[in-house]
């Protein structure tokens, strides 16, 4: 078979989308599983040595050379240890196991002197490599990866925030002309959403947790083979040295409840970035916003002139695809038919694939709010166009000064019916107010009723 290029690829995201996923594939590939659980059962031989109670010792070159088998593992080990799963390689037939493969891989390259064959994967059972490895990678894939992509976004936002914060701009309330706002300041609601999605991300990061309890979560095994050893301090010191907290009380399989509080936390991030996405395309529909050509661009096959919201139409497609893979690998990690059944480990494959949708959505994003500009002329020209949104306002400083019937005199001359400025300074020409208030009132534009808008832009 010769080797399919990304235009045969199955995935768009190993085939149109490839670019935006390389970040990835040191963390979501099968080879990069490969790699975590060789890793791990390195390690783990490793900290059996260090124990007085086995007879296991391994000097410091010894140590070195096991732990280049993880850190210089290469496409060439990942062949080996492939072909070990499924064809047979040197004296070892298919193993049709994907972890026994990778204790058959550290035999094969096992330093000269060193006798640890029977100690690999001592007392272990394969979830144990297995739930560690996966949050070797998910770890640093969130941290790394999407956390850096988020907080570029939310840089931009920022940035839109301080420029723009004292823009004038209809709001919209269910759709109808509301109370002015700026553009800066609505920006800076999405930031602020943002940083605290963002935050959310790295504490479940932070709190990954693993387990090396043996095949049923009872160290049975261990304290079979030495009873004396203190075999749950052992595994919590073990899982700390990979950077993960540890999980105590487990069946055969790691709960993964921490799994899908970081996925919960991915989607809360992605809903804001939707919500934005959605905005920012209605922006551009109304013509508040303009978006910045590219050359050689085509927007429409049939209109040449159309510049379309593409990128936050992809990102939208892509976070709404992301969110619904992370819901259901949520829902799915969290539950094991007693104490273990394998359906989550097909499943666990695809973190990867929601995270790469994830990439992809953050980069479009991105590549949208680099291309918009406020279009401050229709902005005002649409302030202009209905002045009955400062109504508020005048009812508001009516009640201030003793007018009960503030909100229904003001209902009464402008609600359904096309008002001018005029309309309303008639008004205030008949109202039993001070000259000093009249000429408050007069003073009210639709787009200088605009509150604090500017000052909260700033606090972005």
């Amino acid at each position: 078979m010769t080797e399919r290029g990304p235009l045969s690829a199955v995935s768009p995201l190993d085939g149109r989308y490839a670019r935006y996923t390389e970040p990835l594939v040191p963390y979501a590939s099968e080879r990069a599983l490969m790699r975590a659980r060789v890793r791990v059962e390195v390690e783990y031989l490793l900290a059996l040595a260090d124990l007085d109670a086995t007879p296991l010792s391994v000097d410091a070159d010894q140590r070195a050379t096991l732990r280049g088998l993880y850190e210089e593992f290469d496409d060439e080990d990942a062949d080996v240890v492939k072909r070990l799963e499924t064809e047979g390689y040197g004296e070892y037939t298919a193993t049709n196991h994907d972890v026994k493969a990778i204790e058959y891989f550290l035999r094969l390259g096992m330093p000269e002197g060193l006798d640890a064959d029977n100690w690999i994967h001592f007392g272990l059972t394969s979830e144990d490599v297995n739930n560690l490895a996966h949050r070797l990678l998910v770890k640093p894939a969130a941290e790394d990866v999407l956390v850096p992509e988020l907080r570029e976004i939310r840089d931009a936002l920022v940035e839109m925030a301080h420029e723009y914060g004292d823009v004038p701009m209809l709001a919209r309330t269910h759709g109808q002309p509301a109370t002015p706002t700026t553009f800066g300041k609505e920006m800076a609601v999405y930031a602020s959403r943002l940083g605290r999605a963002i935050a959310r991300v790295e504490r479940a990061a932070d709190d990954l947790s693993g387990k090396l309890a043996g095949a049923s979560g009872t160290y049975a095994a261990h304290h079979a083979a030495y009873p004396d050893v203190d075999w749950p301090a052992f595994a919590e010191s073990f899982v700390a040295s990979l950077g993960l907290e540890h999980e105590p009380l487990t069946t055969q399989v790691n709960p993964c409840d921490d799994l899908e509080v970081l996925f919960d936390a991915l989607r809360g991030a992605n809903n804001v970035l939707l919500d934005m996405d959605l905005d920012m395309w209605l922006y551009v529909s109304d013509r508040y916003l303009g978006q910045e050509t590219v050359a050689g661009e085509t927007g429409s096959s049939t209109m040449p002139h159309k510049v379309n919201p593409i990128d936050f139409e992809n990102s939208e497609g892509n976070l709404s695809k992301a969110n619904s893979d992370l819901v259901f690998l949520g829902d799915y990690v969290t539950n094991s038919r007693l104490q273990r059944d394998l359906s989550d480990s097909t499943v666990k494959r695809n973190i990867g694939a929601a995270f790469a949708h994830c990439l992809v959505g953050y980069g479009k994003c991105q590549n949208g709010l680099a291309k918009v500009v406020p279009n401050e002329q229709v902005m005002r020209e649409d302030l202009d166009a209905t002045p009955e949104i400062i109504g508020e306002a005048v009812q508001t400083i009516l009640r201030r000064e003793g007018h009960d019937d503030a909100y229904e005199q003001v209902k009464k001359a402008t609600r359904g019916r096309d008002v001018t400025i005029a309309d309303f300074r008639e008004m205030f020409a008949d109202l039993d107010v001070e000259e000093s208030v009249r000429a408050e009132l007069e003073a009210l534009t639709p787009a200088g009723y605009t509150g604090l808008a500017a000052e909260l832009a700033e606090d972005a």
